[in-house]
């Protein structure tokens, strides 16, 4: 049984610097500009640097949250970040940057859930809040995809963006508004083989056979995980309102990951949500992975779009399969 609340403090994001639109792409691969927007509504999307790692990104994010926020450094007791690119495959990426804030003694783990990362992270926030062990958790959802993308797979590879995003967690206090009301996360392994990297673990090492046959790059068979993603990401969110007894219409805000422009209308389709109340900014940053809900969150909360007080609900999908969605009173 939970003994405490917990609520979203405040939240950061960042993209590295460099921008690659659709127009760019068709200078390198066989594709066009109207082919792209028309399959996924992408437009930009930013590249990290060849020394640009998923630390570096995830730092600037959790500054500008903790920055945003009105808990100190020294109070944040916990940091989880969600991610699949991390710096290395160990230590994890929230160590590093648990380092990086000059918070050593503080656990920070990573959570490996593909795109659905950062509302599992969430999951494991709010659960560490709700019974005493932590009072501010530093959330990170990070990914650096064209790192492992197949630049010859035109199908994929026009897809992806680097990325970060943040959230402070928080216990909340008993006159407060803000408060993550429930959250549901889910999986179903026997389709992993729908979306993952082969080579690069334990199962396949690293060899000259691996590099040569691009094996350390993301496969994905996009029409059955986008049959996959709108089925299951309204799964969840249709169960998680019927046991708070709310309905959509009780939303002010829908955040979805933002993995292609199709699917998010397809989920507000059947959800019955009107496009106005989706929060969508995949034309300006493409899929970002685990990053790609918190960058929507940061944006639309700092322009004043998203308001103290909104009822909120973020959902998503990932390789696994994962998925999950969580609803809060921001």
């Amino acid at each position: 049984m939970s003994i405490y609340k917990a609520k979203f403090s405040a939240f950061g994001s960042h993209a590295p610097a460099k921008v690659v639109n659709n127009f760019d792409l068709e200078k390198t691969m066989d594709t066009t500009d109207e082919w792209i927007r028309t399959r996924t509504g992408m437009f930009e999307r930013h590249y990290c640097s060849e020394d640009e790692a998923a630390s570096d990104l995830a730092i600037i994010a959790a500054t500008n949250a903790i920055e945003a926020s009105l808990v100190k450094y020294k109070d944040i007791d916990l940091i989880i970040t969600g991610t699949v690119t991390g710096d290395h495959a160990f230590p994890a990426t929230a160590c590093i940057v648990q380092k990086k804030l000059g918070l050593k003694g503080v656990p920070a783990f990573d959570v490996s859930a593909g795109c659905s990362g950062f509302i599992y992270a969430l999951d494991v926030a709010k659960t560490f809040v709700e019974n005493g062990s932590a009072q501010n958790v530093l959330v990170m959802g990070v990914d650096v995809l064209t790192k492992i993308t197949n630049w010859e797979d035109r199908g994929t590879c026009v897809l992806f963006g680097d990325g970060a995003g943040a959230a402070v967690v928080s216990r909340a206090q008993r006159n407060d508004i803000s408060q993550i009301i429930d959250c549901l996360i889910q999986a179903d392994g026997s389709q992993g083989d729908l979306l993952y990297q082969a080579a690069g673990g334990s199962r396949m090492p690293a060899s000259h056979a691996t590099v040569d046959k691009n094996l350390h790059t993301v496969y994905m068979e996009g029409n059955r995980i986008f049959k996959n993603a709108i089925r299951s990401m309204y799964s969840s969110t249709d169960e998680l309102l019927k046991r708070n007894k709310m309905s959509a219409e009780d939303v002010d805000w829908v955040i979805p990951h933002q993995a292609n422009l199709r699917i998010i209308e397809g989920l507000a389709s059947k959800l019955r949500v009107p496009m106005e109340k989706v929060i969508v900014n995949i034309e300006k940053y493409g899929n970002t992975s685990s990053a790609t809900i918190p960058l929507a969150l940061d944006e639309a909360t700092r322009s004043g779009k998203i308001r103290r007080g909104d009822v909120i609900l973020l959902t998503a999908f990932g390789a696994g399969l994962t998925w999950g969605s969580l609803l809060a009173r921001y």
